[in-house]
């Protein structure tokens, strides 16, 4: 997709090390990292929200949730939920859906970046498609991006048999 030849050109044109990882295809955030023989708490999952009447991009680690209350409240919104992809698919015009890169900065779309996240100090994500991602040090994205850090995870809930 042409977002990951983007993605790269603005990358080098700022100096960034970074790794482009191609792995089988893949469409939950879960499975890119176990492709990609990760942890989950590396692999930077983008969730897309619509608080109030902007969308905004919701970043966190791949095996946590999104606790919706927790961003309303982080966000002072009155009503936040989950875009749907019919909803923000135009956003993202290069990238296949749900494989957006959390870079809204290339999209006008403003960051919110879960604080478990910034423990590492790299962080992989999808770069645009379903079957490649990029690896770069948590503190580039940081540099490049200016998110917003706060907390706003859920753990996932616990299969019991």
């Amino acid at each position: 997709m042409a977002i990951l030849q983007r993605l790269q050109s603005y990358l080098d044109s700022h100096k960034i090390a970074y790794k482009v990882m191609n792995h089988p295809t893949a469409y939950t955030a879960h499975d890119v990292a176990e492709m990609l023989h990760v942890s989950g708490n590396m692999v930077a999952k983008v969730v897309i929200v619509k608080a109030d009447e902007r969308m905004l991009m919701v970043v966190l680690p791949a095996n946590w949730k999104v606790d919706i209350k927790r961003v309303k409240d982080v966000l002072r919104a009155q009503d936040v939920r989950l875009a749907s992809e019919y909803e923000f698919a135009q956003l993202f015009p290069d990238c296949d859906i749900g494989s957006m890169p959390p870079f809204g900065n290339l999209y006008g779309i403003e960051v919110y970046v879960d604080e478990l996240l910034t423990r590492d100090e790299e962080i992989v994500f999808e770069a645009g498609t379903h079957a490649g991602a990029i690896k770069l040090r948590y503190k580039d994205f940081a540099e490049l991006v200016h998110p917003k850090v706060a907390e706003f995870h859920r753990e996932p809930a616990k299969l019991e048999f």
